[in-house]
């Protein structure tokens, strides 16, 4: 194999395709990442075995077809400080050595054959379905958050896409908090599907989104694939049934205070900086006109800040998981928030004024502030 590529092109694909590779993978083969010409460029690929990301990239000139495997690592570091515009990659298939080649700069690098690397898995008979990067990126924005970090629960280490009744539906949750998101799109009943995608899958894809094109999802019984562009993301699903996240959304509330977003996400987080460890809480407290956000802390001291709002109703508190709280504020660009409530120890929501695409469900804890 020997070809020549931008330097710029190059790294662009290895950065790309390196985020899966392991740290300590269970084969040599899989810290490398597979190199293949194609008509007109040269194909990048690396896998964990759960997760593989392909790309392809343009080549100024293409002399020798052929393969290899390299370390991807340390060829994306080289590349990153090459001097020059063009690199040559050449390899000996006798013993898979590659030489690079850059200005004045020339590196060897022992490689792997093609032949050791793992095979991409097969889609055939897959169901596929196109929605637009902005949605996906929007609603994994909104909901990735709220994936449960617990391994004992498996089927909650990723989210939950369902394709159902011309929307699709993003779910996320570890039991304490949820975060749904639903977009609208035509999609033929014979086509409706729910698979749940883990987590460094989705943490992969939201490198990939963008803002201007679409995505095709192609998905089989036990695995999924987002083709972006000259990008392929291939992945395992979670293998297990998602719980009944319906029930846990109250379906009544007793209070509905509208909130400025930036203002409250200041607030709490300015308050939090007494919260020493995850047991600790914020308590909002409301009277008329009126909601206090508190937090102490019995080591440190605390905090008090409050804020006018609208409010009629009884007075009252509710404690709150700090950084929960924070999360869907960080993660919403509208600038007011809807908080619905019913009582100290049943759960708040938080929705979006501006359309119902998106809710968040968040357990009140039962500690003293």
């Amino acid at each position: 194999m020997k070809l020549v590529v931008t330097k710029e092109a190059l790294l662009e694909g290895l950065q790309r395709a390196q985020n899966v590779v392991g740290a300590r993978p269970t084969l040599a083969v899989l810290s490398n990442v597979l190199l293949e010409t194609v008509e007109g460029g040269l194909r990048l690929t690396t896998t964990d075995l759960d997760t593989t990301v392909q790309c392809q990239i343009p080549a100024l000139k293409i002399e020798r077809t052929g393969s290899t495997t390299l370390p991807a690592r340390r060829f994306a570091a080289i590349a990153r400080e090459l001097c020059g515009s063009e690199v040559t990659v050449e390899t000996d298939s006798k013993n898979d050595v590659s030489t690079i080649r850059c200005s004045n700069s020339i590196f060897k690098i022992f490689g792997l054959p093609k032949e050791e690397f793992p095979k991409l898995p097969e889609l055939q008979d897959a169901s596929e379905i196109i929605i637009k990067q902005a949605d996906l990126r929007d609603g994994l924005k909104r909901t990735s958050y709220a994936i449960s970090m617990d391994e004992t629960r498996y089927v909650l280490n990723g989210i939950l896409f369902s394709f159902k009744n011309n929307q699709l539906t993003l779910v996320a949750t570890d039991g304490r908090r949820l975060a749904l998101y639903e977009t609208e799109l035509e999609l033929p009943r014979s086509q409706e599907r729910e698979f749940i995608v883990p987590t460094k899958t989705i943490i992969e894809l939201q490198r990939l989104l963008n803002e201007d094109a679409e995505v095709r999802i192609s998905v089989t019984q036990n695995i999924v694939a987002f083709h972006l562009g000259n990008v392929l993301l291939i992945s395992k699903l979670v293998e297990g049934n998602y719980p009944n996240y319906r029930q846990v959304i109250p379906e009544e509330a007793r209070e509905k205070i509208k909130l400025e977003r930036e203002m409250l996400l200041n607030i709490v987080r300015r308050v939090s900086l007494l919260s020493v460890d995850k047991s600790s809480s914020v308590k909002l407290t409301f009277s008329k006109n009126n909601m206090d956000v508190l937090a102490i802390s019995p080591e440190i001291g605390e905090a008090r800040e409050s804020l006018p709002i609208s409010y009629g109703g009884k007075n009252f508190s509710i404690a709150f998981n700090p950084e929960f709280l924070l999360d869907p504020l960080r993660n919403v660009p509208d600038e007011q928030i809807d908080l619905a409530l019913i009582d100290e120890m049943s759960p708040g929501v938080i929705r979006t004024p501006t359309g119902s695409n998106f809710l968040y469900v968040l357990m009140p804890m039962r500690v003293s502030v």
